[in-house]
């Protein structure tokens, strides 16, 4: 049978999902230029793929166009007219096993999310590193017979900054971002420690702080008013500025969370702080060293990973990062940068 000439790539949530399958969609569109690349996802993640040659988004609106059976009905007949030759499904859901129905005919492969693996590692069965997320992704265009090469990545080049970014990022100081939040407690590093690290890091580096949400936004407009060298960027810029901004980071400092990715795919390199989950369970960012992965006191908090995504956790463990000082980050990021 021979390989298709174009690929649709079903990836549609969370934002740190859909930014891990760059890296490998950069990989497959350099290492097969010819073939076609469309990438069903939320419309709010388009700009993730702007670089990547040979790669299209066909914006999947779940909430509304596309919500519900009929919806995913109509999705896919949209998808027919794009005389696609075959189907990734890196997300591997019932939305998507749906949409697998609908468009029967079409060779159609998905990832091994590893689920029996990942609930021995929270369980406490095993304690090991598992696949990472990026080997998943690109194990299902193998299938395909793309075998796609993650060992000698390529990233795009530092973006120019528009006239109205320019004044964000100064250029006399090594500039830190820093994405304190995450969408568990579980997963995020407790604010008075964060304010000890920004205090530290701002006396000699920019600051650009990450985040979104009225009550993160709050917080982080705070963190500027307290410190020099400290600015907000929450709110104030539309996504694709904001991964202009990032590419001219020198490092990121983000929890286990989307900007941890967003960096990673990039090239930036990225520090982040495990609290209740932990790497092995595959989603460290993209061409990290291990070292860049500070991890919560497993002889405090024997229990960690308490979960896959940082949802659940026993009583205690909600504050687990805590246990990795300050002077720790500080001491890291100085190393990096």
């Amino acid at each position: 049978m021979s390989k298709p000439n174009h690929i649709l790539v079903i990836r549609l949530s969370a934002m740190g999902d859909v930014a891990m399958t760059v890296p490998v969609l950069r990989a497959l569109s350099v290492g097969y230029p010819n073939l076609k690349i469309t990438v069903l996802t939320r419309e709010l993640y388009t700009p993730f793929f702007r670089e990547l040659p040979n790669v299209f988004v066909f914006p999947a609106h779940v909430k509304d166009e596309h919500k519900g059976i009929l919806g995913l009905y109509k999705l896919a007949k949209q998808l027919k007219s794009k005389k696609i030759d075959a189907i990734v499904d890196l997300h591997n859901v019932l939305r998507t096993n749906i949409l697998k129905w609908f468009l029967s005919g079409y060779k159609f492969v998905q990832i091994d999310k590893g689920r029996a693996e990942k609930k021995a590692l929270t369980s406490g069965n095993i304690f090991k590193p598992l696949k990472t997320t990026h080997q998943r992704y690109a194990e299902v265009f193998e299938q395909l017979g793309f075998p796609v090469d993650l060992s000698n990545p390529m990233f795009p080049k530092k973006a120019t900054l528009s006239s109205k970014l320019q004044d964000v990022v100064n250029p006399k100081l090594k500039v830190i971002g820093i994405a304190p939040f995450a969408a568990h407690e579980g997963k995020m590093y407790p604010l008075d420690a964060m304010k000890r690290v920004v205090e530290e890091l701002s006396q000699e580096y920019q600051i650009l702080l990450f985040g979104g949400g009225e009550k993160e936004i709050s917080s982080l407009t705070e963190f500027e008013k307290t410190f020099k060298n400290v600015k907000n960027i929450a709110g104030n810029y539309l996504l694709e500025e904001q991964l202009d901004i990032i590419s001219n980071l020198d490092v990121m400092l983000s929890m286990d969370s989307g900007n941890a990715h967003i960096a990673a795919m990039l090239g930036i390199k990225v520090v982040t702080i495990w609290g209740v989950t932990h790497p092995y369970a595959g989603f460290a960012p993209f061409n990290q060293p291990e070292d860049y992965a500070l991890l919560s006191d497993r002889n405090q908090f024997p229990k960690i990973p308490t979960s896959v995504y940082g949802n659940k956790y026993p009583e205690g463990y909600q504050k687990a990062s805590g246990s990795i000082a300050p002077e720790t980050v500080v001491d890291k990021i100085k190393s990096i940068i």
